[in-house]
């Protein structure tokens, strides 16, 4: 994992400052039915490359980030306040 993480709000951090929560996948709609929301709740893809996960700023300005980084190398992409947009990578 690259050793700092680009806040929006703060900066280049180090990643300890940070938890790392899970990947940011599109929500289903609320109609949709239970196959698809246990697929959202329970299932994971463990893709080599491009990555987007939800991340949380413990120790800096607590704002929840939205990750975009490479599972190989580590090498993070983009970094962006996940109010802001939605997850876009599934």
């Amino acid at each position: 994992m690259a050793s700092r993480i680009p806040c929006p709000h703060c900066g280049l951090r180090p990643k300890e400052e940070f938890t790392v929560k899970g990947a940011a996948l599109q929500r289903p709609d609320a109609e949709a039915g239970a196959d698809a929301w246990h697929d959202y709740v329970y299932l994971r893809d463990n893709p080599r490359g491009a990555y987007e996960e939800y991340w949380h700023h413990t120790a800096g300005c607590r704002r929840w980030l939205v990750l975009a980084r490479d599972t190989v190398t580590h090498e993070v992409a983009s970094c962006r306040d996940a109010s802001e947009t939605k997850a876009v990578m599934a």
